[in-house]
């Protein structure tokens, strides 16, 4: 009986052996949203402490309390600026925030944790070379521990449709066909 288990096991062997990535030979590129994200930590800049009871910006009290921060805690950082409360927020107010971290923040957006990592992969996005996927079939990553919002899925498929040969939605096993160009 371990003669045959040996052998059952030596025949296995040898028939992973004769497997081939054919998703590896396919010249498909697949595409992960989520590592534009890169490993840049969000921290969020809340309005709430920095007001009069919580409730009232007075201008004089506010610009003293901004000068006397550490801004240097957000340095390459992803920084979103929010009020958590329901105050009036002039708009002055958020660019003045924005002047303390601009100098060390890595990028600045208004809105909370979700809608800053939202528009900072807009902007990963933005950066993309679309002549680096010239005549390129591209899946496009569909699955994953990071939620991706619409909005970048709409984003990519845009920049990527008028030099690409085909964008799919998925994973390189199993996709669904976006757009194929006609040649």
């Amino acid at each position: 009986m371990g003669a045959f288990s040996l052998s059952k096991t030596m025949y296995f062997c040898s028939m992973a052996e004769t497997f081939t990535n054919k998703v590896a030979e396919s010249g498909i590129i697949s595409l992960d949203l989520a590592s534009l994200l890169g490993n840049h930590e969000i921290h969020l800049f809340d309005i709430k402490p920095f007001l009069f009871m919580e409730l009232i910006l007075k201008e004089k009290d506010f610009r003293a309390s901004l000068s006397s921060l550490d801004w240097s805690v957000y340095q390459n950082k992803v920084v979103g600026i929010y009020c958590s409360a329901e105050a009036i927020i002039p708009m002055w107010a958020n660019m003045l925030i924005v002047s303390g971290l601009q100098p060390f923040a890595h990028a600045i957006y208004f809105g909370d944790e979700t809608k800053t990592r939202d528009q900072f992969l807009l902007d990963q996005i933005g950066l993309i070379n679309p002549n680096d996927y010239l005549d390129q079939r591209v899946v496009i990553k569909g699955c994953g521990e990071t939620h991706i919002n619409e909005s970048a899925y709409v984003s990519i498929t845009h920049k990527l449709r008028p030099v690409v040969k085909s964008i799919m939605y998925g994973e390189p096993c199993s996709t669904v066909p976006v757009y194929k160009r006609k040649d």
